[in-house]
């Protein structure tokens, strides 16, 4: 089942369907759910989304959680927004989550949740099957790891669509007009779709018999959600820099880039997962000391993909 966004507002309280679409060149807005930074001028056609770098975790969900706080950080793409800050000033939008993943995940359908969280029975309109409700990653997560269960009680439904409400919703809608606006301008838009992952190597992911650290993995849902133009630009900038690089295998893109990935329409969408062990410390959390050499490759990628001229996108 693949959710249509624009069909959410049928299950979604009237209070939270308005956001505002004044984009005000060079401010910072922040609610609740997000933090939206836009370029003095929008010079580039691109928009960056940082989902699950969000850390604002309300204190109800950590007394309810059998979890530590530090421990419900560990699905955390710490940092990531840090890493793209400079997008503004380079001239494109940066979207970025406050929420944490943990809390509710904004790079999965609205409603994909397992029923087994729950104490009440679920619309039929939930979806209750897919490959992520399974291993514990919905919308609203089971897990933090396989075997780091986040709940100490079942959740309401009541709950969970709060969240999707007021977090979930906001953010999309918001997202949406990002890109619808970028698309306007330029006549095509070009999204990245920032996270981070834990450390990988070739061999783990049965991907070769010798161990080698995979540093990023480029997400296009096989070629569907951008042109190969966009995949190859970032892919040739990480190479000459001496990065290993993966494309599909074993991130293809999260429902974000699945849903905004429409090239045949002028709309790209990269998802972009950098190893956590490149610029910080994955037990204690915390930056490394080379964390700034990675946001400035980031700028690099950012520019080199704002110059891409639409008639490269050979879709």
């Amino acid at each position: 089942m693949t959710y249509d966004l624009n069909e959410m507002a049928e299950h979604i309280s009237t209070t939270h369907q308005n956001a505002s679409t004044d984009f005000k060149q060079g401010a910072v807005r922040e609610t609740e759910s997000y933090r939206l930074h836009l370029p003095e001028q929008h010079t580039l056609p691109v928009v960056l989304s940082s989902p699950h770098s969000g850390n604002n975790y309300p204190e109800s969900f950590i007394k309810g959680s059998k979890l530590d706080s530090h421990n419900l950080r560990r699905s955390e793409d710490s940092f990531v927004d840090e890493l793209f800050q400079n997008a503004p000033k380079l001239g494109a939008p940066l979207l970025c989550a406050l929420f944490p993943r943990a809390f509710v995940d904004a790079n999965r359908e609205p409603f994909e949740l397992d029923p087994h969280m729950f104490e009440d029975e679920l619309p039929s309109y939930v979806n209750t099957n897919s490959p992520r409700v399974a291993v514990g990653l919905g919308t609203i997560a089971r897990n933090v790891t396989s075997e780091t269960q986040i709940y100490k009680d079942k959740l309401t439904f009541a709950e969970a669509k709060d969240r999707i409400e007021r977090f979930y919703w906001p953010y999309h809608q918001v997202l949406r007009q990002l890109v619808d606006t970028t698309k306007r301008k330029f006549g095509y838009c070009i999204m990245i779709d920032c996270h981070s992952m834990p450390k990988l190597t070739t061999q783990a992911n049965d991907i070769s018999s010798r161990s080698s650290s995979v540093h990023f993995v480029l997400g296009d849902r096989f070629g569907k959600a951008c042109s190969r133009a966009v995949t190859k630009t970032v892919e040739d900038i990480l190479e000459q820099n001496s990065y290993r690089v993966l494309n599909n295998n074993p991130y293809p893109g999260g429902f974000i880039t699945q849903h905004y990935g429409e090239p045949a329409l002028g709309i790209n969408c990269l998802q972009i997962e950098i190893s956590r062990t490149l610029y910080m410390d994955e037990d204690k959390i915390e930056r490394r000391p080379d964390f700034d050499d990675i946001a400035s490759l980031m700028d690099d990628i950012i520019f080199a993909v704002g110059s891409i001229e639409a008639t490269a996108l050979d879709y």
